[in-house]
Parts: C-alpha cells; structure tokens; sequence
C-alpha cells in the first residue's frame, strides 16, 4: 500500500477533483492539474493498483431512497478473543442496513452507523445481531435528529 510520503502533488491534485466528481473526464483533469489525459489515467490506475482510490461509487441520500433514519450504536462484546470479534465483525459485514462499522478502542467494542427506514426496521435488526448473538454484553442507540454532515471525503 502506498503511503503519503510517495504521493506527488498531481496525485494530490487528481484525488482532490475525483473525491469532489470521480465521473470528472480525464481531460479535464489533466486540463486543470496540467498533464496530459493519458498521464493522469496511468496516475489513476496506479492509484487504484496501490489501494489508494479503493472505490469509485456514487453516494446517494438515505431519505431520498427511502432510508431516512440514521442511528449511531454502541455495542459492547462479553468476550473479546479474536475468534469472538471475528463472528461479530462478520455478522455486521453482513447486515445490509449498517453502512459503517468500526471496531474501536475505549469502554465499547464497536460503533455502528445504520441506516433504515423506520424504528420497526431497526428493531428486527437489534433482535437479529444483538439480542441473538449471546456474545452482545449491551448496546447503547443513538437516533440522529439531523443530518449535519455526512462525507466520506479525505482531507488531503
């Protein structure tokens, strides 16, 4: 993987404009960080060898796909051995309706960021990875009353 350090300022450039619009031509790039169509594409390419441009996706609005609620939760395991946090890890990765998990350091085992349609919707998840998972000591919810940010954009 490549660090920092072996990034250029036309990588830099390239990955400002494709954060901001990845559907940016290669043209227009090279138009604006001053290099030709061809050698921004061998930059992106490589980029994305390296893992450095790990996706190019579009990012769409809960509310607008039907999916207004976001709900922040805190879930804390009774058993922390690696193969426990394995099966959790797995199970999130599975559910559909959380859109980030993060294993974290601190009083919780993970933070969650759920997306669903309503408090129904939501209910049947708990019942399905917290309270049929014996290994979820707790799990503390958080409904979000508004959208104040929400990026996935890398200060670089």
């Amino acid at each position: 993987m490549k660090s920092s350090t072996d990034l250029d300022s036309f990588d830099i450039a390239i990955l400002r404009i494709l954060q901001r619009d990845s559907t940016t031509p290669q043209r227009e790039i090279g138009a604006l960080v001053n290099l030709s169509a061809p050698s921004v594409q061998r930059r992106i390419k490589r980029m994305e060898k390296d893992g450095v441009i790990s996706a190019q996706t579009a990012i769409l609005d809960p509310g607008r796909v039907g999916l207004p609620l976001t709900i922040l939760v805190e879930v804390e395991l009774k058993v922390e051995t690696g193969g426990e946090i394995d099966v959790v890890k797995q199970s999130f990765l599975e559910a559909p309706e959380i859109q980030q998990a993060y294993y974290v350091t601190g009083e919780v085992d993970f933070v969650l960021i759920v997306v669903v349609s309503d408090m129904a919707e939501y209910e049947k998840l708990t019942q399905r990875l917290f309270f049929g998972n014996e290994n979820i000591k707790k799990f503390r919810t958080f409904v979000t009353m508004d959208r104040t940010k929400a990026t996935l954009d890398v200060n670089i």
